[in-house]
């Protein structure tokens, strides 16, 4: 329990103050407890031995003041420890997301979406709605028994040790109930995750679903996620439940004890009619906290785990721990013995190549062959195994990854836009742009027109993932990002690709517009697209197979020469009646 407690001090990072207040006020409501045994103490008092009108003014004033302190102590506490949830949650998310900024992409690729999605909501979100509340209402409890049972010392011993048995007791039913806990709270956990896993699969692959008529047959991964988190969760209560009951039949025991032993000792003569009383009446008060904290302290472990979740994000290494702000004295790129794997997956084996500044290169070669992978490298989405890249002379290692990401912009096949604004999508490239830049940098993508026949223009909101623009509209938006951004180097991986052909011709000068007098890397199949290059390097087998310009590489046997012709035949395809020709 200890350690759980702790670990929630820890999380809640730089509001631990506010944490540390809300116990403090915790305690103060404890000891405005005391208060109201003390103006009852005055009353039975002055019923046994005569009551006057300042013992009932007396005792009157000190009821109302513990009424008021508890009121008053409660309200601070408790929006302390709401305050606390939220704050220390919010500063984790945020952390965590700058955080998966800085780490490399095979983390991305081992951690599935379902598992990530479920870290930075559900796991938090129980550390977030729990933790505080069952931190403080754990400490609480244990104050108010305290408090208590050292004012039961002060009226008789005996009580006093009855009152500790009963702590005793209980702190030994919830020992075994922390180690149930403990075996149980990271299964529930895991079934948690898959659920959320299963759940977001299964929306994104809807269009899948609908297209090959799965309908009830389809949601069965859904459904056994769905089954599991309730049998996981059906199983924590039922592992509680019974634990539960005994620690509160413990402490309803240890009360019958006090109030039992405190009439015999009256009985006996060796306790007051008044201590007796008082105390019958503090059986019931004593442990009515405890019992409170007894009923949370079963979470204490599934938010343990849940922060160990959350924490174990910590754990891995990011990208950029020693890195500097430089400015690269050009954009001249070198690869130096290269070499790559995904896992036991070898990709790219002692690659040397250098991409002069100012210049374009194409990179060609069979899918799979590594074309992406080696672009990623050069923006570090990931660190090579062997060898370095450089940067204007210097190692990529040696900058700091946003100082590196400012000189390179990139366009990929795949897009992905935000569901926000479309403007708001261009000005990721450039947050602080005017709408009259994003307007220009629309204009060169060729995307203007269409953005102004939306409902709302510039301001129309797209759906996730761009889930409502066509596959060349979001390229040409993603493009128009590119532009705004205007680094020094621009990696184009099949920008072109899913281009309508009434657009490709304005698109490719918009290209052209966007690449001009800069250091430029291109991976496509099309062959207008890299024939203009300065050096086309075909990759092959995890290495460089072939490099030049087209007419270099035209005139000599290979990849490049055999990948042109099939272009070309393909392109010269022809319909003639219902039969194909070349």
């Amino acid at each position: 329990m200890i350690t759980a407690l702790k670990k929630i001090y820890a999380f809640s990072g730089r509001w631990k103050g506010v944490l540390k207040k809300s116990v403090v006020f915790s305690l103060l409501h404890s000891i405005f407890d005391m208060f109201q045994i003390g103006a009852l103490f005055l009353i039975l008092n002055g019923l046994v031995e005569g009551i006057t009108g300042q013992d009932i003014l007396f005792a009157f004033l000190l009821l109302l003041a513990g009424v008021i302190g508890k009121i008053v102590c409660s309200y601070i506490s408790d929006f302390s420890q709401t305050r606390v949830g939220y704050f220390m949650c919010a500063d984790k998310r945020i952390h965590v997301g700058d955080r998966m900024k800085y780490m490399p992409m095979g983390y991305f690729n081992s951690h599935s979406l379902g598992d990530l999605t479920s870290t930075v909501t559900t796991t938090i979100s129980d550390v977030e709605n729990n933790a505080p509340s069952v931190l403080i209402t754990v400490i609480h409890g244990f104050i108010h028994v305290t408090v208590i049972t050292i004012v039961m010392f002060f009226f008789d011993w005996r009580i006093g040790l009855l009152a500790c048995l009963g702590i005793a007791l209980f702190l030994l039913c919830n020992s075994v109930l922390q180690k149930k806990s403990q075996e149980v709270s990271p299964k529930r956990q895991a079934a948690q995750e898959d659920l959320v896993g299963a759940t977001l699969e299964y929306i994104q692959g809807m269009g899948i679903v609908k297209s090959f008529n799965l309908g009830g047959g389809s949601n069965q991964k859904m459904k056994q996620a769905i089954e599991e988190s309730r049998a996981r969760n059906t199983k924590l209560e039922t592992v509680f439940g019974p634990y539960g009951m005994v620690q509160l039949f413990v402490l309803r025991l240890a009360s019958v004890a006090i109030m039992f032993c405190s009439i015999l000792f009256y009985l006996q003569g060796s306790m007051t009619l008044v201590y007796c009383l008082l105390m019958c009446v503090a059986s019931f008060l004593i442990f009515s906290e405890l019992e409170a904290a007894g009923g949370k302290s079963f979470a204490l472990r599934l938010i343990e785990s849940s922060i160990d979740k959350v924490n174990a994000i910590d754990d891995t290494p990011v990208m950029d721990l020693s890195g500097k702000d430089i400015a690269p004295k050009d954009t001249t790129i070198e690869l130096q013995n290269v070499g790559f794997s995904y896992g036991d997956h070898r990709i790219l084996n002692h690659v040397n190549l250098t991409i002069p500044a100012k210049t374009t290169t194409a990179i060609v070669g069979p899918s799979g062959s590594g074309k992406t992978t080696l672009c990623s490298l050069i923006a570090r989405f990931w660190d090579v195994d062997e060898g370095c890249i450089k940067l204007g002379g210097t190692d990529i290692r040696e900058y700091k990854l946003d100082s590196l990401l400012s000189n390179i912009s990139m366009v990929f096949q795949n897009v992905f836009l935000f569901a926000d604004s479309i403007e708001n999508n261009i000005k990721f490239g450039k947050p602080d742009a005017t709408h009259e830049e994003v307007v220009r940098a629309a204009k060169s993508a060729c995307c203007h027109d269409f953005i102004m026949a939306l409902p709302n223009g510039y301001d129309t909101v797209i759906g996730e993932s761009g889930a409502t623009l066509s596959g060349g509209e979001k390229q040409r938006i993603s493009i128009a990002r590119a532009i705004l951004k205007d680094t020094p180097i621009i990696i184009l991986d099949e920008a072109t690709s899913s281009v309508d052909p009434e657009n490709e011709a304005e698109l490719q000068q918009a290209i052209e517009k966007l690449t001009e007098d800069k250091t430029v890397i291109i991976i496509a199949h099309r062959l207008k697209t890299v024939r203009n290059a300065q050096q086309i390097v075909v990759i092959a087998n995890g290495g460089i197979v072939q490099r030049g310009t087209h007419q270099e590489l035209m005139g000599q046997p290979g990849i490049y020469a055999d990948f042109v012709n099939v272009r070309e035949k393909a392109v010269n395809w022809k319909l003639s009646g219902d039969k194909p020709q070349r």
